[in-house]
């Protein structure tokens, strides 16, 4: 249930909404997008992720109001939706309607992190973690479990229903399903093994390490094939965030046979990432990841890879996953090797570096720098521009707010 007094704020919260969502820009950036990721020549789109958005708060602009433990839950999500496009929206689309996410139960993997974590802010979600060890011999391949997944429908009615009733005059209810998938076996994988104990095995042991990973992605298709079951995919070629990138307007989704009653992995944008792989050759990151990520790539129509890892020097792989669309290029490149690997077959998925924001003294003018330095290499390329995992600003938001204006700026520069 929602209170009056819930009501009062939600509605005041979706007001805005509807008023920004009505604004032309957004099918304009729709159009862009879909240019972006369909591989023709636009300018390079920006957008920005994975905000400390607990140092973020000016003028009680991200301060809750409401008392239910869900309707907060809500009036979270449309602040963050309002603040960033009041202060630094980049090409950011705000949807016409309001989201009432399908509540869906997820037994996982039967196994999770045992970690010891320090904290240098006591507010910051980003912490930094000592994994012990429940991967330790072959047999260990039994701790993983086969994830049962269920679907609340009654609860997700309830809510529908609520949020229709207290601001569905204003804008539209809709329910969404699963929008793809964070598909990152590796990651999980490290948390149970150890960083360097895995590393390791991938010489010592490595039939013990494909085994393991084969069976870790049996899960995740167990998982796949679940949500196939119950019907729980909703569509993600709107402005979903696909992989580690941006959104995923396309002209080349849903399939030719697309259901709207039924969506398949086929019909929507799928993607994987092995981040932990940085410094393994191309040979041992097809061996030990790739190659067990194609199971759960060859399912979707559209595919992102990467992440932290740095592609350049495995685009020879890389062109072997048939559906690949967007490429992650992190900040530890080489650009001028990347723009040759990449071409204009992929959309180039730069990730600068956020140490910029993260300095003593903010120096605007070295973010200019290295942002046109590396426009100037990538000129013809299929760029969009994620500036991403900002662990921090120094409590100085504006610096974002600043940095997304010089990316607009420079993003217009280097237009076609």
């Amino acid at each position: 249930m929602i209170s009056a007094h819930d009501r009062d704020v939600l509605r005041r919260l979706v007001g805005q909404q509807a008023e920004i969502a009505a604004l032309p820009v957004h099918r304009e950036k729709a159009e862009l997008w879909r240019r972006l990721n369909d591989l023709e020549p636009v300018r390079p789109l920006v957008w920005i992720n994975e905000i400390p958005w607990h140092e973020m708060n000016v003028d009680d602009e991200l301060t809750l109001q409401c008392t239910g433990e869900w309707a907060r839950q809500v009036e979270l999500g449309l602040r963050l939706i309002l603040y960033q496009w009041n202060h630094m929206p980049g090409d950011m689309i705000v949807d016409d309607y309001v989201a009432c996410p399908k509540v869906i139960h997820n037994t996982g993997f039967g196994i999770s992190e045992d970690v010891d974590i320090v904290r240098t802010d006591e507010a910051n979600t980003v912490v930094s973690r000592h994994f012990h060890r429940q991967i330790v011999e072959p047999e260990d391949i039994a701790k993983i479990g086969m994830p049962v997944i269920t679907y609340d429908e009654a609860t997700t009615i309830a809510r529908y229903q609520a949020l229709d009733d207290a601001v569905g005059d204003i804008l539209p209810i809709r329910l969404t399903g699963i929008k793809g998938s964070w598909f990152a076996p590796w990651d999980e994988l490290i948390r149970w093994w150890g960083v360097e104990e895995a590393m390791m095995d991938l010489v010592l042991r490595p039939q013990m390490v494909n085994d393991i990973v084969s069976h870790l992605v049996d899960a995740y298709i167990c998982m796949l094939d679940q949500w196939v079951e119950l019907n729980l995919l909703t569509r993600n070629d709107d402005n979903t965030r696909i992989g580690s990138g941006a959104y995923g307007y396309t002209s080349q989704l849903p399939s030719a046979d697309y259901d709207p009653a039924y969506p398949l992995p086929v019909d929507l944008w799928g993607s994987a990432t092995a981040q932990i792989f940085v410094g393994v050759s191309p040979e041992m990151h097809w061996e030990f990841a790739l190659q067990h990520e194609m199971r759960w790539l060859e399912r979707w129509g559209l595919t992102y890879y990467g992440c932290c890892e740095p592609l350049d020097v495995k685009m020879d792989i890389m062109r072997r996953i048939p559906n690949l669309r967007k490429i992650s290029m992190s900040q530890w490149i080489d650009v001028e090797r990347a723009v040759r690997e990449v071409g204009t077959n992929y959309v180039f998925s730069r990730k600068p570096t956020p140490a910029v924001l993260a300095e003593d003294d903010w120096r605007p003018e070295l973010a200019r720098q290295q942002l046109r330095e590396f426009l100037v290499k990538a000129r013809g390329c299929h760029i969009e521009i994620i500036m991403k995992d900002i662990s921090t600003v120094r409590y100085q938001p504006q610096r974002l707010w600043e940095w997304e204006r010089m990316a607009m700026e420079l993003a217009e520069e280097f237009a076609p």
